[in-house]
């Protein structure tokens, strides 16, 4: 049986903080006799001194202070506890998890970020990076409640809504020095095969991953997301498909140049996503807060800025 209580652990607290008995059974408005109880009594439990009582002053030991430093680290894990239990009975989740695709970096979120523990302080978000099949399959074994920017088409057999983000065009990359880049005409597979391809690389653990853009049997690099992609392409390691926005920049800059191939990549939908029949405040919240018109767009802006 434990013999520490979060009771004792207050009092604790309470005497450190106002320096006597007297005034810690004031701030906690119980009379000076129960403070003393509940001291000598959690002394003679422990088998150690916990204050040395000097005068109306109370000093606590080294065993005493390295009781209550610990012990402040559960009366706080308690009283968010409370908190959190308050918030789940009034409809806010103890704990949201949002999934983004590596293609969105996690800065991109600061400012719902703030605005979201300003309105839901007690919710707990966590932020998970995942790519291509790996995104959805965050979300069907519940290893995330939202999912940002999913890309392509979800996995068929349903169970989870979803709500477009956007539409983006991708553009055939390489730099300035890429023996790719002296080429004529468009670029087809047999050119293509003879140089080195980069692209991320699906998180999927269960569902079969996506390959995109690449030939079979093609030396390809994989890298865990857009922006090491982008990086790469820039300094001249391989050629690849980028999202039009996010390469803009650097085209215009001349580290990148765009180069006609016979085999275009198709537009790409990015989503909003989570379970069906899910419907918590902070899920609510989130979709609301991601789901203007504008999201993506104002995303790319900021990524090639």
């Amino acid at each position: 049986m434990l013999k520490l209580s979060l009771d004792a652990l207050q009092i604790l607290d309470a005497i450190e903080r106002r320096g006597s008995f007297t005034a810690a059974g004031k701030a906690l408005h119980k009379v000076p006799s129960t403070i003393s109880y509940t001291v000598s009594k959690l002394e003679e439990d422990l088998g150690v001194q916990l204050f040395d009582r000097v005068g109306p002053r109370a000093e606590l030991t080294a065993a005493g202070r390295a009781l209550l430093e610990e012990g402040r680290h559960l009366l706080r894990a308690a009283r968010e506890l409370e908190l959190r239990v308050r918030r789940v009975a009034s409809g806010w989740e103890a704990e949201l998890t949002l999934a983004l695709d590596s293609m969105f970096p996690a800065w991109l979120l600061g400012p719902e970020i703030q605005a979201f523990r300003n309105e839901a302080g007690q919710t707990r978000l966590r932020l998970i990076s995942e790519a291509l099949s790996g995104t959805w399959e965050a979300l069907l074994d519940r290893r995330a409640d939202l999912l940002v920017g999913a890309a392509g088409e979800g996995p068929s057999g349903g169970g989870y809504v979803v709500q477009p983000l956007g539409t983006v065009s991708f553009v055939f990359a390489v730099a300035p020095m890429h023996p790719l880049a002296g080429a004529n005409g468009p670029l087809g597979r047999e050119q293509l095969a003879e140089h080195c391809a980069v692209a991320v690389s699906d998180s999927a653990r269960r569902l079969l991953p996506r390959t995109v853009g690449l030939l079979m049997g093609q030396e390809s690099l994989a890298v865990p997301d857009m922006a090491s992609k982008l990086r790469l392409q820039r300094d001249g390691v391989g050629f690849g498909f980028l999202p039009e926005p996010c390469a803009r920049a650097a085209v215009a800059r001349g580290e990148l140049v765009i180069k006609a191939v016979e085999e275009q990549k198709p537009d790409e939908t990015f989503w909003l996503a989570w379970r069906t029949g899910e419907d918590g405040a902070a899920l609510q919240w989130w979709r609301q807060r991601l789901g203007t018109p504008d999201r993506l767009q104002r995303w790319w802006s900021a990524m090639s800025g």
